[in-house]
């Protein structure tokens, strides 16, 4: 109790006027730290105790990182993962760390989930059914940042770029990292867990897009992707 005594007491301090008050709950995790959030778990049999924060302006979470030893043991996920979608472990490790600490009932203030922190909406498009089961969150997070080093011919700086912030946001800039302060610091933050490659490896990747000029189909290629719209990947070969 003196633990959340001092947390909630430290928020109270910091926090402005709000017209009302925020709840938070608070329970263990599978490596028995304490979760802090403004969700309740997804699992309706973890013990769950609730307390009301006075006067704050923003939901609360803490998310204590995990042992080790906890960590090691999604290890063999993230490596078979990685390997199916072609992409570095060491990668897919520092974004996990940067998102959650290795915590998978980790849950955001914006409500990104889990492991990868996939937001509901991500999760349910790439058809993960439990953003906290471990299995599915690294199946999804990988399978979402593959498609993201697709768009950015493996340029993995991009890649994470659009991660945080969305390809939206990175496209508006140009196709380079948004001069966001949360972006910028969480693309910086995965380069001290891995070195991030920038370059594009090996033969030019080549992006189809079909414009609509005067009722015509007009079909147009680049090496760098659109900054919106559909687009396909072509082989190199062909050209």
């Amino acid at each position: 109790m003196g633990f959340l005594r001092c947390v909630l007491l430290a928020l109270s301090l910091v926090a402005t006027a709000s017209v009302a008050d925020a709840q938070i709950y608070t329970w263990r995790d599978a490596s028995g730290s304490l979760v802090l959030s403004d969700r309740a778990p997804a699992d309706p049999s973890i013990e769950v105790r609730t307390f009301k924060v006075p006067h704050s302006t923003e939901p609360v979470l803490v998310t204590k990182p995990t042992s080790r030893d906890y960590r090691d043991s999604y290890d063999g996920l993230i490596v078979e993962q990685a390997g199916a979608k072609g992409i570095r472990p060491d990668l897919v490790r520092a974004v996990v760390q940067v998102e959650s600490g290795y915590n998978p009932r980790a849950v955001s203030r914006k409500g990104a989930l889990g492991l990868m922190q996939l937001m509901p909406s991500t999760a349910a498009h790439l058809g993960v059914g439990s953003p906290f089961d471990p299995a599915e969150n690294i199946r999804g997070g990988t399978t979402y940042l593959r498609q993201l080093l697709d768009r950015y011919g493996e340029n993995e700086e991009l890649a994470l770029a659009a991660y945080n912030a969305g390809p939206e946001a990175v496209g508006r800039y140009g196709n380079k990292v948004p001069p966001y302060r949360e972006t910028r610091d969480y693309v910086r933050k995965v380069k001290t867990q891995t070195p991030v490659k920038t370059s594009r490896p090996g033969r030019p990747v080549y992006y189809r897009t079909v414009e609509i000029i005067d009722g015509r189909s007009v079909i147009r290629y680049s090496d760098t992707p659109p900054a919106s719209g559909a687009y396909k990947i072509i082989d190199p070969a062909r050209f």
